[in-house]
C-alpha cells in the first residue's frame, strides 16, 4: 500500500540508504525510481535529502568529480581534469590537491611528504594514505638504531621543522581572522583606504601557507646543493611576510 511504501523509503532516506534500495520483498531486485519515489513520498524535505543523495552517488561514481575539500565546509563540485596547481574552488577559493587525500594543496610539499602524519594531542604518527602506525609500518626518517648521536640529532631537527611549521599555519590563522573582520566592517565599501588592508591579509594568508609547506619539504629533502638555494629563498619570503 502507498502508506507502506511512504514509511518504507522514508526510512531508506533518513539512514542514507536510499541509493541502489529495492522492493521491501525479498524475492524481489526491481529498484523504485526517482518518478516512483516522488510520487510516493510528499515531504519535500525527505525529498530534497533525497536528491542529495542522488547527487552524492553521482559524485562518487565518477572519477574526475570531486568535492571541494575545504574542512569549514563547501558543498561546490570540482572537475579534476583541467585543474592544474592553482586553481581554486569557484565557491569558496579553496585550492584542493586532487592526487591525495591530504585536505588542501600543499605545494612545495610533495604528496609523499604528506603521508606521514602526528596527532598534535598525543604524537601518534600514522600514515595519512592507510591510516596504519608509522611504525614500524614505514621507512623510518627519524631514528637509526646503530647511531644514538644521529637519532638524537634527526629527532631535534625534526622538532625544529615541526615547531616551524605549526608557527606558520598559526600565523595564517591569524590572517584569516584579521581578513574577516575587515571584511564584517560595515562601512567598508565607502572606506578606500581599507581595501589594501584585505588585499595585504590575502598575501599574506597565501604566503604563511607557502612557508609552512616548505618546512615540510625541506625536512625531507636529500639534496643538499637544491636545499641551500631553498633555504636563502625561504628566508627572504619569511622576512618579508614577518615585515607585512
Amino acid at each position: 500500500s502507498q502508506p507502506c511504501w511512504s514509511e518504507y523509503l522514508t526510512t531508506r532516506i533518513e539512514q542514507n540508504m536510499v541509493v541502489n534500495c529495492t522492493c521491501p520483498i525479498s524475492e524481489c531486485r526491481a529498484q523504485p525510481t526517482t518518478a516512483f519515489i516522488c510520487s510516493i513520498v510528499s515531504s519535500e524535505e525527505i525529498i530534497a535529502k533525497y536528491e542529495k543523495a542522488l547527487l552524492r552517488g553521482y559524485v562518487e561514481c565518477c572519477s574526475n568529480l570531486t568535492w571541494c575539500t575545504n574542512p569549514q565546509g563547501c558543498d561546490q563540485i570540482l572537475l579534476k581534469d583541467g585543474l592544474g596547481y592553482g586553481a581554486a574552488c569557484s565557491k569558496c577559493s579553496w585550492i584542493s590537491c586532487f592526487n591525495c587525500n591530504f585536505p588542501e594543496a600543499h605545494y612545495p610539499a610533495s604528496c609523499s611528504h604528506m603521508s606521514h602524519m602526528t596527532c598534535a594531542k598525543c604524537n601518534h604518527g600514522f600514515c595519512w594514505r592507510c591510516l596504519k602506525p608509522w611504525r614500524p609500518t614505514h621507512k623510518d626518517y627519524y631514528n637509526c638504531s646503530a647511531m644514538v648521536s644521529k637519532a638524537a640529532w634527526q629527532e631535534k631537527r625534526f622538532q625544529d621543522y615541526n615547531e616551524r611549521c605549526t608557527f606558520h599555519h598559526h600565523a595564517r590563522e591569524f590572517a584569516v581572522s584579521l581578513r574577516n573582520r575587515v571584511s564584517s566592517i560595515s562601512e567598508m565599501p565607502k572606506i578606500r583606504t581599507l581595501t589594501f588592508v584585505l588585499d595585504a591579509c590575502k598575501v599574506l594568508e597565501q604566503a604563511r601557507k607557502v612557508l609552512a609547506y616548505s618546512c615540510v619539504y625541506s625536512y625531507y629533502n636529500q639534496d643538499t646543493e637544491s636545499m641551500d638555494t631553498v633555504e636563502q629563498q625561504t628566508e627572504s619570503l619569511e622576512l618579508h611576510t614577518n615585515a607585512l
